[in-house]
């Protein structure tokens, strides 16, 4: 899962990363809201956004009426250390659709991220099952009829992409953005080289390659 950080205070932007990472999330960082604001309103794909209130350039209660005036439906955490209740309600009512406040324990934050993921895929349990799949994103464990598998951090993110989103079709770059992020220099057959390792491996014909297009993990209705 692709996840956008928007936090000034780089120490603990470092912090939420670090702790993001070992739970499978590509996290891209920004700054300061005017960034934020501009990466959201250009439609690039993200599965979340952890959103801080108190940022520079530009308020993050305004990044968030801003995404929701568009009609962006990204699911937004919002982090603040405003702990005032009508300042909670102002975000709330912003379009934030949680919210945590500093300081905070990052297992409750990995915690709220999850749920808030699960809800925007209509999900009631974390549990993803497909074609004989079955993938734990809390524990990060998967098995293929009954036998447990072991994937690499990548192979395990590109997974539960296609097992979140089954029938649609990823494109190369969309897959290189939600496995790399932003900071990384990647191979250009990077993204051929997991789906290559995911089909020999476990499930060679579950992910499903659209000629001139991408890849699809076919729902099986």
């Amino acid at each position: 899962m692709r996840i956008l950080l928007v936090e000034d205070d780089s120490s603990l932007a470092s912090g939420i990363r670090l702790a993001l990472k070992p739970e499978g999330y590509t996290v891209d960082h920004l700054s300061d809201g005017v960034s934020a604001r501009s990466t959201l309103l250009e439609g690039i794909p993200f599965d979340a956004v952890i959103l801080d209130l108190g940022l520079p350039r530009l308020d993050g209660v305004d990044v968030l009426k801003a995404v929701r005036l568009e009609g962006n439906q990204v699911p937004i955490l919002v982090l603040t250390a405003r702990d005032a209740v009508d300042e909670r309600i102002a975000g709330l009512d912003a379009g934030a659709d949680d919210y945590l406040i500093k300081p905070f324990d990052v297992t409750e934050l990995t915690a709220r991220l999850r749920a808030l993921l699960r809800r925007s895929h209509g999900q009631v349990r974390s549990l993803l099952e497909c074609q004989g799949i079955r993938f734990d994103p809390v524990t990060l464990k998967v098995s293929y009829q009954g036998q447990e598998a072991s994937l690499s951090r990548r192979e395990l993110t590109l997974l539960q992409e296609f097992m979140s989103h089954p029938g649609r079709v990823f494109t190369r770059d969309t897959l290189t953005q939600l496995v790399y992020g932003w900071d990384e220099d990647v191979e250009s057959n990077a993204i051929e080289v997991h789906i290559h390792h995911l089909r020999r491996k476990f499930f060679p014909h579950v992910i499903r390659t659209v000629r001139g297009i991408g890849y699809v993990m076919d729902n099986p209705g």
